[in-house]
């Protein structure tokens, strides 16, 4: 692509895609509105980059490279822009701020609607707005493209432009002000919302965490009207839950940051190579802090250090040196700490492995190396003898070297993947590119935010065979769940969207059914005799004790009907523990009644969780990995599914999203 397809360009990217330390393919971007990438993620045979420039152009590009080889940039971080996130995370705000000031409730609905639109649209809000005509200042700005979106009107639409072209909004000010600045922390924590929020803070003089955690030592909340015993005993653990997370951040916080910094960083001349290291690269559903790696020569170790803490979302250096730095992010980067560390390219796979560990893995592959007469740190594999290098520039030297193959950075967690490397029979994990369908998805029927076709599109898009549409049942009232009417007729509009698009994919008409507390399913056998697939989920109830728990997950898994159960615990990494079943009892279920367990792959959930999807593995059962999606841009989490599921060791066999068409017709027609 060359710059003059693009027109009055203003910002200039590239993308890399390395070999080692040669770039085998690089494309000069140049956006005049911002760029977005559909996915990121070092498992990748391809990706496609989508840039939408001015004038509502659109180009793209796909790049078929090696596993491992790519790195793209993010759409939330590849310019300096107002994403949807960011704008539907304001609005969402905005309406929690004003119900706490007890302002007009449809004001608060206004900003929630707007919110709620925002997070589910596939076009960035920031490429509808009219810039204004600079040597007119006097003109008004034409609102039309905004105001043509469902949910936004001319007052919202203003704000989305004042966001966009200043970064920075007055209303949301103004708002901050008026309540104190502890109150925005009592909103992170679940299960308290703006009205309790209020109610504390006008009747007890509670406007922080601080005060609500000294209160909650006796009862003196308990005679405030709506509160009650249960509430503040449900308060004191989701305030203890949310501090046991230790101040680590969700996997999906951290791996967008993390490409942006490895993208842009890896664009420079002196980076000979670039990767991600610690628990990031591992996979875990949690992260301390973001650790990048990169090779450069001494000499040019100083350009990178420097330019790295000259990025536009660093607000804090903490460390500054040609060789370590580390700095602290804002913004949408969210006040996470990244750590550089720049090593000489004859050590880099060396100081790869030991930044990645885990720790147990690593100490594991010293004593390795002793028993063969060696010494491993960071900067090599050296002999014992006479410290001469035997091994360092790559990562799959050093475990040549040590007469092992090569272990995917998911599976370093000293779970006996050395003993399995030793013997080379280490799995072949399942990989991004292996998914063929997606089985657990919702549309605007309950609360998702497109059509039917338009889910059906995206899918095939992406190169799947068949998708399911599976919207709430009638319990959950609050996601305009389908009761049995609407069912049947929502059952028709999925077939009569089925027919038309036979050629391009197949689509199932599902439901994801909720699991009573009884374990009992949301609707009668006789209508999910009707559906193609059924998901059968948790939503409420979530604190029940493990028995009863495990009892109501066997029985849903007693169903006929049933051939997913969806994300089983039904917790939200960071704010929710959800149920705490007897699993291995709930996979022995499974397994005898040929049902599949989930792996939902929103950030919020990775539930199954990774230690739980290796036990199902182990035990034969099979799983499904699947997104959840409300909008097309949930799509894209689907890699941290895959990264939970390499956790777990799966590989392609194990997963139902992997088979083909008629293997999986043969499985939904068995289960």
């Amino acid at each position: 692509m060359s710059s003059d397809s693009v027109p009055t360009a203003r910002l200039p990217t590239l993308i890399t895609a390395r070999d080692g330390s040669r770039t085998i393919g690089v494309i000069d971007v140049i956006v005049a509105a911002g760029w977005s990438c559909g996915g990121m993620n070092q498992l990748y045979y391809s990706t496609r980059c989508r840039m939408s420039v001015a004038h509502g152009r659109t180009h793209s590009v796909t790049l078929y490279i090696s596993p491992n080889t790519c790195h793209t940039p993010h759409a939330q971080y590849a310019a300096p822009m107002i994403t949807n996130a960011k704008l539907a995370a304001l609005f969402e705000r905005m309406a929690q701020l004003l119900e706490v000031l007890g302002e007009n409730r449809f004001k608060v609905a206004a900003f929630q609607r707007a919110a709620r639109t925002l997070d589910g649209m596939t076009d960035q809000a920031h490429d509808l707005v009219d810039p204004g005509n600079p040597g007119d200042p006097g003109k008004p700005v034409d609102l039309s493209n905004l105001t043509a979106i469902e949910g936004i009107g001319k007052g919202l639409a203003e704000k989305i432009v004042e966001l966009v072209t200043t970064g920075e909004l007055q209303e949301y000010a103004d708002l901050m002000a008026k309540v104190p600045a502890g109150v925005v922390d009592l909103l992170d924590i679940p299960g308290l919302g703006p009205k309790t929020i209020a109610l504390f803070w006008q009747k007890a003089d509670i406007y922080s965490l601080d005060k609500l955690k000294a209160a909650l030592e006796g009862d003196a909340l308990v005679d405030l009207p709506g509160v009650g015993k249960k509430k503040l005993d449900n308060l004191r653990k989701s305030i203890a839950f949310a501090e046991s997370s230790g101040g680590r951040v969700r996997l999906g916080q951290a791996l967008p940051v993390a490409a942006w910094f490895v993208d842009t960083l890896g664009a420079m001349k002196q980076a000979r190579q670039i990767d991600c290291a610690g628990s990031l690269r591992r996979g875990r559903e949690t992260i301390g802090d973001i650790d990048i790696i990169v090779a450069a020569t001494e000499k040019d170790a100083a350009a990178v250090s420097d330019a790295f803490v000259k990025l536009e979302p660093v607000t804090e250096v903490l460390v500054h040196g040609p060789t370590k730095s580390s700095v602290r992010t804002g913004g949408d980067a969210g006040g996470m700490q990244v750590d550089l560390r720049v090593i000489d390219p004859k050590n880099y796979g060396a100081a790869l492995l030991y930044f990645t560990g885990s720790k147990e893995h690593n100490i594991r592959l010293r004593q390795c190396a002793i028993d063969r007469g060696l010494h491993l740190n960071e900067y090599g594999l050296t002999k014992q003898s006479d410290n001469k290098l035997v091994a360092g520039k790559t990562e799959a030297d050093v475990y040549k070297a040590l007469e092992l193959a090569w272990i995917p950075p998911e599976l370093r967690e000293d779970r006996d993947e050395l003993n399995l490397a030793g013997q080379d029979k280490l799995p072949k994990l399942i990989e991004l590119a292996e998914i063929k369908a997606e089985l657990h998805a919702h549309t605007a029927a309950s609360d998702g935010h497109w059509s039917i076709r338009e889910l059906a599109h995206a899918a095939a898009e992406r190169g799947f065979h068949t998708v399911a549409v599976t919207d709430h049942s009638k319990s959950q009232a609050q996601a305009n769940g389908l009761d049995a009417k609407r069912l049947r007729a929502h059952i028709k509009d999925i077939h009569k969207v089925r027919d038309e698009m036979k050629d391009t994919i197949t689509i199932l008409a599902g439901s994801e059914v909720d699991i009573l507390a009884d374990g009992s399913l949301d609707y009668d056998d006789d209508l999910l005799a009707e559906l193609d697939i059924v998901v059968a989920s948790p939503h409420a109830g979530l604190s029940q004790p493990p028995a009863k728990a495990t009892a109501r997950l066997i029985k849903a898994i007693e169903n006929p009907y049933t051939n997913i159960i969806g994300h089983p615990t039904g917790r939200i990494i960071n704010r929710r523990e959800g149920l705490s079943p007897d699993m291995p009892a709930i996979i022995d279920a499974a397994k005898a009644h040929g049902k599949t367990l989930e792996i939902n792959a929103h950030h919020l959930r990775l539930d199954l969780r990774d230690i739980h999807a290796r036990m199902a593995i182990e035990a034969g059962v099979k799983l499904a990995i699947n997104t959840d999606a409300h909008a097309q841009s949930n799509l894209d989490e689907l890699i941290y599914g895959i990264l939970t599921a390499r956790r777990a060791g799966a590989t392609k066999k194990d997963v139902v999203n992997c088979m083909t068409a008629s293997a999986l017709k043969k499985w939904l027609a068995r289960t």
